[in-house]
């Protein structure tokens, strides 16, 4: 059983929701698991600085059948950004980074990039106009890419150096990442990237401790997190969540990471393992101005600033955010009520995982809302339906 101590919960009618309207939500999860297109779910509604919904639904291990549980720990994968990227605000409050520092004061290997480069059906390299800073780690602008995101010279490169093998360090990881060309001149596009690994290994390289022990001693212990780690202990191994062995949809097969062995790469961008209730009390000092418990973790202009569009007219390469949203500093943000194809206000911010997780914190409904899931090839259709079904729960 988690120890991770509840927020304080209401219920919904006392905080401005229908509560047939979040078991329509539930149901509509639930009847997914019948149809076997989803495992399980476990999904947590907050509004007023209390827990208004937390409800369980299908089974946490399909091979076993072992029911879902409110405390299943799911692999989180890029809800692993926002933490780390906390961290890194944390260390600009203290004065020991800026955000326009070039990373290569830290990390010396990334100074003198270059920049691959298609003119007139021909590949040609350049140097990068400007050193990566920070602040473009934390927004993605900073010319990285993701092996998966295509089949270029580039991407190949991503993958024949093994960049997320768990046997080897961040250290490691950035070593093998600094000498491959960029896909961008640093601050030139958006592009969803290793940015936020790169983060990782600087901030250990700026506080003296491995990313794990940093989360731990400034986040995850002062929230009292105490199920979200980089693997799960092997007392906790009844409540991991587990896919499908097979997609439901295509076939394939699903591999996750494993969540049973401590290992060495503790990667920024995707590594953490969490439940609903730990990440909730995540969410909460966010949405409660930097502070939960009588801890304050981040100012408030800090987080408000995090949640600001930093993009501009910085193109975006890809469809990862949807129309109407900009990014932030670890988070997509919403900056129209209209135009992204699923409800939600202006200045909403969010972000999800590749295996299914998902949050979304709305200040101005003074509300979040997660979805822990762990079937990959639906996410994006799970995270849809969810984000409808969630605002249709409002009342007042």
């Amino acid at each position: 059983m988690s120890k991770t101590p509840p927020l304080p919960f209401a219920n919904p009618e006392e905080v401005g929701l229908s509560t047939d309207r979040l078991r329509r939500l539930s149901g509509v999860l639930g009847a997914e698991c019948e149809r076997k297109r989803l495992p399980g779910a476990v999904v947590l509604v907050a509004r007023r600085d209390h827990v208004a919904w937390l409800d369980h639904v299908g089974v946490s291990d399909p091979a076993s059948g072992a029911p879902m549980t409110a405390d299943a720990i799911f692999r989180i994968y890029s809800m692993t950004k926002p933490i780390v990227s906390v961290a890194a605000m944390m260390l600009v409050e203290e004065g020991r980074l800026m955000l326009g520092d070039p990373v290569s004061r830290y990390l010396p290997r990334f100074a003198g990039q270059t920049v691959l480069l298609e003119r007139d059906g021909r590949t040609e390299t350049e140097s990068a106009r400007r050193e990566t800073t920070v602040q473009d780690l934390l927004r993605h602008t900073s010319g990285l890419t993701y092996e998966f995101l295509g089949s270029g010279p580039v991407h190949q490169r991503y993958v024949d150096e093994r960049l997320g093998d768990p046997t080897r360090s961040a250290a490691d990881l950035c070593d093998r990442l600094a000498p491959i060309p960029l896909i961008h001149h640093p601050g030139a596009a958006f592009a969803y990237s290793r940015s936020t690994d790169v983060l990782g290994r600087l901030l250990e390289v700026v506080s003296g401790r491995s990313l794990g022990q940093l989360l731990d001693e400034r986040i995850l212990g002062p929230l009292r997190m105490t199920d979200t780690a980089f693997y799960v202990p092997e007392d906790k191994h009844d409540r991991i969540a587990e896919p499908f062995a097979h997609d439901p949809d295509t076939g394939a097969a699903v591999q996750l990471l494993d969540a049973r062995t401590r290992p060495v790469l503790e990667m920024g961008g995707g590594g953490l393992f969490s439940t609903a209730m730990d990440y909730a009390r995540f969410c909460q000092m966010l949405a409660h101005g930097g502070t939960l418990d009588g801890e304050r973790l981040l100012g408030r202009k800090t987080i408000e600033f995090m949640a600001a569009d930093h993009l501009g007219s910085i193109p975006i390469d890809g469809d990862i955010l949807p129309p109407g949203y900009g990014f932030g500093l670890g988070f997509a943000v919403r900056i129209a009520d209209g135009l992204a194809p699923f409800p939600g206000s202006a200045g909403q911010y969010h972000w999800g995982g590749i295996a299914g997780t998902a949050f979304w914190i709305d200040p101005r409904e003074q509300m979040f809302a997660i979805l822990m899931i762990q079937a990959p090839g639906q996410r994006d259709y799970y995270r849809t339906r969810f984000r409808a079904l969630v605002h249709a729960t409002v009342a007042d």
